[in-house]
């Protein structure tokens, strides 16, 4: 996967699923019996036994550490709880709000994180398996901390950058020094590669990610330490600024299923390498269509300077475990004929 990641000669695409590690997974549903999300979060043995499940279970080629995108924000001075999803008692709504927040050294304030990744690069180091690390984007983190929870199309946030800019501008800048900062120490702990989710990104025009998106996606990617981690960004719906997204200069690009996967590796040729991009809800298909499913995003991917196969957005909760398989499977019999390697 690493190889991919850089561009290198690899045999056949390399696979994992994001949110590979959840409630579709009964073994992981025993797991969390009796424990709160967010209790989970901080359990360093409970954490480290599910995100290990999916490699042991089902035979994924990467294993991405089990925590939320929420994980370091109370320790900015914010109140979240999950109902399930994240929910800020007191949303951000004013420049002083934002300037009364402190960036704490994540290291000492969420050092459970780093003793589970530490934990799982102990447990991998026999396994020839690399570990992912990953934080939510700025702009996706504003978008909950403005809004005060998940929202269909974000008007508090959106009308925040036409009436109060300088307020998005300001907790944007905090979350991106928090964001490098949580990155850069996962890494130290041992991620091998890093992911950023900017789940939200998509709600903005191609303008409006110029503007407000692109610069911090920029300034994460100069700032995250690449020679020992390569960086994967992914924009939730974002196929109409991918053209942006390939301006951040990151190593991978991870696309959700509404991208033209084999458009883009034409048009990105060497610039950067991809990962994605089958619908979850596929999964639901039969082997024999997700076997064939697979193997056009393979073959559609080719041109690309290196490929990883994965899902366009996270499990599903009743994502069948037979589709699961069935697509780690299909990625695994995959040939040196479907991956261009890279002289």
């Amino acid at each position: 996967m690493l190889r991919a990641c850089r561009g290198e000669a690899v045999d056949r695409p390399p696979v994992w699923l994001m949110r590979q590690a959840g409630r579709y997974l009964p073994e992981y549903r025993r797991v969390r019996e009796g424990a709160t999300f967010w209790e989970m979060c901080r359990d360093v043995d409970r954490a480290v036994e599910v995100s290990l499940q999916p490699l042991h279970l089902l035979g994924t080629e990467a294993v991405i550490f089990f925590s939320d995108i929420f994980t370091p924000i109370p320790n900015l001075g914010i109140e979240v709880d999950f109902a399930p999803g994240p929910r800020v008692a007191t949303p951000i709504r004013s420049l002083a709000q934002v300037e009364a927040l402190r960036v704490p050294d994540c290291r000492e304030s969420v050092p459970f994180v780093f003793e589970i990744l530490r934990a799982l690069r102990r447990e991998l180091a026999q396994d020839q398996v690399p570990l992912l690390g990953f934080a939510g984007a700025p702009f996706t983190l504003a978008a909950y901390l403005v809004e005060g929870s998940g929202s269909k199309n974000f008007g508090t946030l959106k009308q925040m950058m036409y009436r109060a800019p300088e307020v998005l501008r300001a907790l944007q800048e905090l979350l991106t020094a928090l964001t490098v900062d949580y990155l850069n120490a996962q890494i130290e702990a041992g991620a091998q590669a890093v992911q950023l989710f900017d789940t939200w990104a998509g709600i903005l025009s191609p303008a409006e990610y110029r503007e407000w998106v692109l610069p911090v996606h920029r300034e994460i990617a100069s700032k995250v330490n690449r020679k020992e981690a390569p960086f994967i960004l992914y924009v939730n719906n974002g196929a109409h600024v991918v053209d942006e997204m390939l301006d951040v200069n990151a190593d991978v690009l991870s696309l959700d299923w509404r991208i033209d996967i084999g458009a883009l590796a034409r048009r990105a040729g060497t610039r950067v390498s991809l990962q994605g991009n089958l619908d979850p809800c596929a999964l639901a298909a039969p082997r024999e269509k997700i076997f064939e499913m697979v193997h056009q995003i393979a073959r559609d991917a080719a041109p690309a300077r290196g490929h990883i196969l994965n899902l366009g957005h996270g499990c599903l909760p009743d994502t069948p475990v037979e589709g699961v398989r069935a697509f780690l499977e299909a990625a695994k019999s995959l040939g040196s004929a479907t991956q261009r390697n890279v002289r």
